[in-house]
């Protein structure tokens, strides 16, 4: 006769249990009852496995977390089985074997990533996923499910942007991949007169992430938040309605590994479609961005000269009129550290007054994933790229092509818009200088011009 463990999972668990692929990304609010569904998730794939030595992990940040959270619950929860003689605690490996089939179940911390290089795995949990490095996931536990297909089960709350929110938007669509989110409103996992304190004590943006794991909710440092991208990607203008603006190219050239180097295109309040290029080496980026210019004829080209210097002087040589910006050079607004820092701030006004992006996942993740802070002249502080990378985010490439799209201002060679063409965004024109003032947020420092 079957042993009852004493699971008896919320509408919510239940779902999740039966609808997870090989990869399920789970976002849930603090005290959801997460732990619970994850330790039941691998004891149930421990019991029913057939497999020769299966192993299946549960894995958190620290190993010590792992302990503290994870071992005494999961203990409790096969006591019937341990007293009914099918289970062996071990307690110096922090780990559990199942007696009929040989499988085992054991605690590990993402601390200590070598204690799982070079294993096989059949299963495994990761929670907490938001702090937890991306190579982890990369070059340890996705190797180590490779040999006999195991699954994987992601679990935590949304912490802005990292491993975590990636895996979690990455998911839509794929094949063998499932997500889902639960707010402290689906779970009723805890009292409702408990959630309104929580709502009343905590700021909206704090409440927004732990209690309805939303993904978009800025931290106070964020540059530009989920929310405002996902906005803009909504947008749509006719073909035709962005005619009046200048077209202007901006180029960002790969440094180094995985950053992948960007031509991205914008005309007025119109970002379009970037083309990524990876692998490229200078010479024939230069060729690319010459195809580029022939075919859209821009009034300016801004080239990245940190690691772009060979494909300006290519460029000129093929006597194209380019401008190279240094990201770390000086802003014209003394209020930032840097020109990098001032583009991808004036992005942020642009977004404000009206520009539209495309629907992409990556394009919108790289907008929204810089943070800032102020340094000692009080100045704005752009979070470096090596840091974005190490919280499990690509390097922002898209990001800074569009902002070196408002590196300089820009006029149009031609005759102002039509004056039957007005909206939400409209601007006005100066006729003797073509400049166009355009209604930013009141408190704007930058030019004008810089939004066309």
């Amino acid at each position: 006769m079957p042993l009852d463990l004493g699971y008896r999972p919320r509408a919510w668990q239940r779902k999740c249990h039966l609808e997870k692929k090989r990869f399920t990304v789970l976002a849930l609010h603090r005290r959801a009852g997460k732990t619970e569904l994850a330790i039941m998730e691998l004891v149930n794939a421990a019991l029913s496995c057939r497999k020769d030595l299966a192993l299946f992990a549960y894995v958190s940040p620290f190993l010590k977390q792992s302990k503290a959270v994870v071992w005494d619950r999961l203990k409790a929860r096969l006591e019937p089985l341990r007293l009914a003689g099918a289970v062996d605690v071990l307690e110096g490996e922090l780990a559990v074997r199942f007696r009929h089939n040989g499988a085992t179940l054991r605690l590990f911390g993402a601390d200590n990533p070598d204690a799982l290089r070079g294993v096989r795995l059949d299963g495994i949990v990761l929670d907490e996923v938001a702090q937890i490095k991306p190579e982890f996931w990369e070059e340890v536990v996705r190797p180590a499910l490779a040999d006999r297909e195991g699954w994987a089960l992601f679990i935590g709350t949304p912490k802005g942007l990292n491993l975590f929110s990636k895996l979690y938007f990455e998911a839509e669509g794929k094949q063998d991949w499932a997500r889902d989110r639960f707010t402290v409103y689906d779970t009723d996992a805890l009292p409702e007169r408990e959630v309104a304190a929580q709502r009343e004590s905590m700021s909206a943006l704090a409440f927004a992430r732990e209690y309805l794991c939303d993904f978009s909710a800025a931290g106070d440092d964020q540059v530009i938040s989920l929310a405002e991208v996902e906005e803009a990607a909504r947008r749509a203008f006719k073909p035709g309605e962005m005619d009046y603006a200048p077209v202007i190219l901006g180029v960002d050239v790969a440094r180094f590994g995985d950053d992948r180097s960007v031509i991205q295109r914008r005309q007025g309040l119109q970002a379009f479609d970037p083309i990524i290029l990876h692998g490229i080496d200078n010479m024939a980026l230069a060729g690319r961005v010459a195809v580029e210019i022939a075919r859209w004829k821009p009034e300016a080209v801004f080239v990245d000269s940190g690691n772009g210097s060979g494909v300006i002087d290519r460029l000129r040589q093929l006597g194209h009129a380019v401008v190279e910006v240094n990201f770390g050079g000086k802003a014209a607004d003394a209020s930032f550290s840097n020109k990098g820092a001032e583009m991808l701030f004036a992005v942020k006004d642009w977004l404000a007054a009206g520009g539209a992006i495309p629907d992409d996942v990556q394009f919108k993740q790289d907008l929204s994933v810089r943070t800032y802070w102020f340094d000692a002249s009080n100045r704005i502080v752009l979070e470096p790229k090596a840091d974005v990378k190490k919280r499990g985010m690509p390097s922002p490439d898209l990001a800074d092509a569009l902002g070196l799209t408002f590196a300089h201002p820009v006029a149009k060679r031609e005759v102002a818009p039509p004056a039957a063409w007005r909206g939400d965004h409209a601007v006005d024109y100066d006729p003797l200088t073509r400049a166009a003032r355009n209604h930013t947020s009141p408190g704007s420092t930058y030019d004008p011009l810089s939004l066309l």
